[in-house]
């Protein structure tokens, strides 16, 4: 990527795509679009008028293929998708199968449609199977079953790497799919009915503290194991990617998907996790946990071994990126 090319990052207004465009900028590019579905997001290159944002309806087709034909960016991070925790996708396995579905196809073939060579797809690590070999290497795609509980969410993802890799052999386009493991940071989502663990744990942790309780309870038996990445740091390594060009020619091949892991190589449990946040908060009570809710996937520990040989490594620890995703935590909500 050039520092003038246009770039577009899809879901700017996201924790991932906030992330992105704050990567971007800070490493000089100058020339970036950013589609938001209607919130515009809180971080600070906004207000400082250095990116130009567009809200755009991304499950919408015509009006997907309408932005594409109209802007022609040169990059595209596709950054944009519906998530949520255990309760969300169990909740709503329709929506999230759809609209993620929608939102990747538009995108990969508009991109197409309008020059686009270059695209980033982010997916997530639950696209591996449930009973995975750890740690998880990229090769273990579709060989086994998927967990239940996210598995419409996964599909989806699936179906994006195939895409990418679909497009790459039949139009000789460079679309790269990234498998994050379990993310947080700056603009998480902190609704205890749709959000994932981390973010969900600082929340009770938060308010448990703030009521003057004795406990808060966490969702499980805390057994299951868990590996977390700052927000700030997947962004880096997407950037990283988009830019390292020769050092991603070799997956751009007939015989295995355009795909690569990105974490940090060691996990926690949810239990070490729980005390890890109370620690940051200054909740000093006890924590419980309910056997009776789901734990979901056993162990999720991504093998980082093929981004590592590149040269990338993450920058955030655990507990000092627990400490800022706080901060930003009582920022917003106080």
């Amino acid at each position: 990527m050039n520092k003038t090319d246009k770039i577009l990052v899809a879901g700017a207004a996201g924790m991932v795509g906030s992330a992105l465009v704050r990567a971007l900028l800070a490493q000089g590019f100058e020339n970036i679009v950013g589609t938001i579905h209607s919130k515009v997001p809180d971080f600070n290159p906004v207000a400082e008028g250095r990116v130009r944002l567009e809200p755009l309806d991304l499950i919408d087709q015509a009006v997907v293929r309408a932005f594409f034909e109209k802007e022609r960016p040169g990059h595209v991070f596709l950054a944009a998708a519906k998530v949520g925790g255990i309760h969300a996708n169990n909740t709503y396995p329709a929506d999230f199968i759809h609209a993620n579905l929608a939102i990747q196809t538009n995108v990969i073939h508009s991109a197409y449609q309008a020059g686009v060579q270059r695209l980033l797809f982010l997916g997530s690590s639950c696209i591996y199977p449930r009973e995975c070999p750890q740690p998880i290497r990229e090769s273990y795609l579709l060989t086994g079953s998927l967990e239940a509980t996210n598995r419409p969410y996964a599909v989806a993802k699936i179906a994006g790497i195939e895409m990418c890799w679909a497009y790459n052999r039949q139009y000789g386009t460079r679309y790269l799919a990234v498998m994050p493991t379990n993310l947080y940071g700056p603009g998480d989502n902190y609704d205890l009915q749709t959000s994932h663990v981390l973010p969900a744990l600082i929340r009770k942790a938060h308010e448990a503290k703030k009521r003057g309780d004795r406990s808060f309870t966490v969702w499980g038996t805390g057994n299951p194991r868990r590996e977390f990445l700052y927000s700030d740091d997947l962004a880096g390594a997407c950037v990283f990617l988009m830019s390292e060009a020769g050092k991603t020619k070799a997956l751009f091949n007939d015989q295995e998907p355009p795909l690569v892991n990105i974490g940090c190589g060691e996990d926690v449990t949810i239990a070490e996790l729980a005390g890890m946040v109370a620690e940051a908060v200054g909740f000093e009570g006890e924590i419980a946990f309910d056997a009776g809710k789901p734990d979901g996937t056993p162990q999720k520990l991504l093998d980082v071994s093929r981004l590592s040989g590149m040269g990338w490594r993450p920058g955030v620890a655990l507990p000092e990126g627990i400490g800022l995703a706080y901060g930003n935590f009582v920022g917003r909500f106080g």
